[in-house]
Protein backbone atom coordinates (compact mmCIF):
# COMPACT_ATOMS: atom_id res chain seq x y z
CA UNK A 1 0.00 0.00 0.00
CA UNK A 2 1.43 3.28 -0.95
CA UNK A 3 1.94 6.16 1.73
CA UNK A 4 -0.66 9.11 1.27
CA UNK A 5 -0.71 10.75 4.19
CA UNK A 6 2.23 13.09 5.68
CA UNK A 7 2.29 13.68 9.43
CA UNK A 8 5.20 16.35 10.34
CA UNK A 9 7.76 15.25 13.17
CA UNK A 10 9.29 18.49 14.30
CA UNK A 11 12.75 17.89 15.53
CA UNK A 12 16.47 19.07 16.72
CA UNK A 13 18.64 18.99 13.37
CA UNK A 14 21.16 16.79 15.45
CA UNK A 15 17.96 14.33 15.93
CA UNK A 16 17.48 14.47 12.54
CA UNK A 17 21.13 13.78 11.80
CA UNK A 18 20.41 10.92 14.10
CA UNK A 19 17.99 9.41 11.96
CA UNK A 20 18.99 10.10 8.68
CA UNK A 21 21.81 8.14 10.02
CA UNK A 22 20.12 5.25 11.00
CA UNK A 23 17.72 5.26 8.23
CA UNK A 24 20.64 4.68 6.05
CA UNK A 25 22.39 2.64 8.21
CA UNK A 26 19.34 -0.48 8.01
CA UNK A 27 19.44 0.63 4.03
CA UNK A 28 15.58 2.22 4.09
CA UNK A 29 14.13 5.82 3.60
CA UNK A 30 13.83 7.91 5.73
CA UNK A 31 10.35 7.86 6.23
CA UNK A 32 10.54 4.22 5.41
CA UNK A 33 12.46 3.80 8.80
CA UNK A 34 10.32 6.27 10.60
CA UNK A 35 6.99 4.24 10.11
CA UNK A 36 8.69 0.81 11.00
CA UNK A 37 9.81 2.72 14.18
CA UNK A 38 6.57 4.14 15.30
CA UNK A 39 5.03 0.67 14.62
CA UNK A 40 6.94 -1.33 16.32
CA UNK A 41 7.35 1.07 19.65
CA UNK A 42 4.98 0.01 22.37
CA UNK A 43 4.79 2.27 25.45
CA UNK A 44 2.61 0.15 27.74
CA UNK A 45 5.19 -2.66 27.50
CA UNK A 46 8.30 -0.15 27.65
CA UNK A 47 7.01 2.03 30.61
CA UNK A 48 5.74 -1.24 32.59
CA UNK A 49 9.40 -3.09 32.14
CA UNK A 50 11.16 0.16 33.04
CA UNK A 51 8.66 0.35 36.13
CA UNK A 52 9.98 -3.13 37.00
CA UNK A 53 13.82 -2.26 36.66
CA UNK A 54 13.57 0.75 38.52
CA UNK A 55 11.76 -1.76 41.03
CA UNK A 56 14.33 -3.89 40.75
CA UNK A 57 17.67 -1.37 40.86
CA UNK A 58 15.72 0.33 44.17
CA UNK A 59 15.62 -3.03 46.07
CA UNK A 60 19.18 -3.89 45.17
CA UNK A 61 20.44 -0.41 46.41
CA UNK A 62 18.73 -0.73 49.68
CA UNK A 63 20.50 -4.22 49.98
CA UNK A 64 23.70 -2.64 49.31
CA UNK A 65 23.00 -0.38 51.85
CA UNK A 66 22.57 -2.46 54.40
CA UNK A 67 25.40 -4.93 53.11
CA UNK A 68 27.80 -1.97 53.28
CA UNK A 69 26.66 -0.85 56.64
CA UNK A 70 27.07 -4.52 58.25
CA UNK A 71 30.37 -4.40 56.57
CA UNK A 72 31.60 -1.09 58.09
CA UNK A 73 30.19 -1.84 61.58
CA UNK A 74 32.24 -5.68 61.23
CA UNK A 75 35.16 -3.30 60.48
CA UNK A 76 34.85 -0.85 63.33
CA UNK A 77 34.21 -4.06 65.84
CA UNK A 78 37.35 -5.76 64.32
CA UNK A 79 39.45 -2.35 64.93
CA UNK A 80 38.23 -2.13 68.38
CA UNK A 81 39.21 -6.01 69.19
CA UNK A 82 42.55 -5.23 67.51
CA UNK A 83 42.98 -1.94 69.79
CA UNK A 84 42.41 -3.88 72.71
CA UNK A 85 45.00 -7.10 71.65
CA UNK A 86 47.55 -4.12 70.92
CA UNK A 87 47.11 -2.50 73.94
CA UNK A 88 47.52 -5.73 76.10
CA UNK A 89 50.53 -6.49 74.10
CA UNK A 90 52.34 -2.98 74.88
CA UNK A 91 51.41 -3.44 78.84
CA UNK A 92 52.63 -7.37 78.93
Amino acid sequence: MAATERVPVLMTPVEKKRVVAKAKKAGLKTSEFMRLAASSYQPVKDEKEIEILISQMDNATRNIGKSIDKALASVAASNKRIAKMEAKARRG
